[in-house]
């Protein structure tokens, strides 16, 4: 098989849990590091899907990469090689599918229930109604047209898309507790008060277990769902 591309566009913000999902289902998978200099390859059909992950920057900004990993999205949709997105991979996946990415009403940091918002979800999510996911932006999407939404959360109502086998997603569920404990270091420079839709590292800590074990079951669905339309 193909490896998959994984786009990396921060060294704190790796494949996490989704590359440890791809290793348990012996797919392949390259990392791409973008945040090195790394140019982003024109032609899609040497990967069986693309993986767009994080970023503490705006898809918005005038970055070298961005027009590239544009094209090279919309080159992939149109081939129907699979892309997903985590947060600024969303974004990214949005933009280049003609949806917009602006400031959401409020930073969403930390654990946040998100909910399924269309019967679409359910070959993706099964009897999963809702779970808590990691949160950690200040900017949202829209749906591109011809794009499903399936979940939504209280401070930020389109946290994933569906567009064929392409699954967009603001929320972070390829967190793991090493992952959100690097990402705290940073938390000052947020300079996000606390609260109702941002939380402090202590309260990210409290039964982080319990949290990411609820995160790990719908990650497993959706990832598991994501790579059954892999191309070989």
């Amino acid at each position: 098989m193909k490896p998959v591309a994984i786009f990396r566009h921060s060294p704190g913000e790796g494949p996490g849990y989704f590359a440890t999902f791809l290793d348990a289902h012996s797919v392949p998978w390259q990392l791409h590091k973008t945040d090195e200099g790394e140019a982003v390859p024109d032609d899609p059909g040497a990967f069986s899907g693309l993986c767009f992950m994080g970023g503490p920057m705006s898809v918005n900004d005038d970055l070298p990469w961005i027009a590239p990993t544009l094209n090279l999205i919309r080159a992939a949709v149109a081939r129907g090689i699979p892309t997903i997105g985590h947060c600024l991979g969303g974004q990214l996946m949005s933009k280049a599918l003609g949806g917009t990415v602006g400031r959401n009403p409020v930073k969403e940091i930390g654990w946040g229930t998100v909910a399924v918002a269309d019967a679409a979800a359910a070959p993706w999510l099964g009897d999963i109604g809702f779970f808590d996911a990691l949160h950690w932006h200040g900017e949202t999407f829209t749906i591109p047209a011809g794009a499903t939404r399936i979940l939504g959360s209280l401070y930020c109502p389109n946290q994933a898309f569906l567009m064929g086998p392409h699954l967009g997603m603001q929320c972070h569920v390829e967190m793991t507790e090493a992952l959100i404990r690097l990402w705290n270091r940073q938390w000052a420079a947020e300079s996000a008060q606390p609260s109702a839709s941002v939380q402090t590292p202590e309260e990210m800590y409290e039964d982080i277990e319990e949290h990411i074990t609820e995160m790990r079951r719908a990650a497993d669905r959706l990832y598991a769902k994501w790579i059954s339309g892999l191309r070989g």
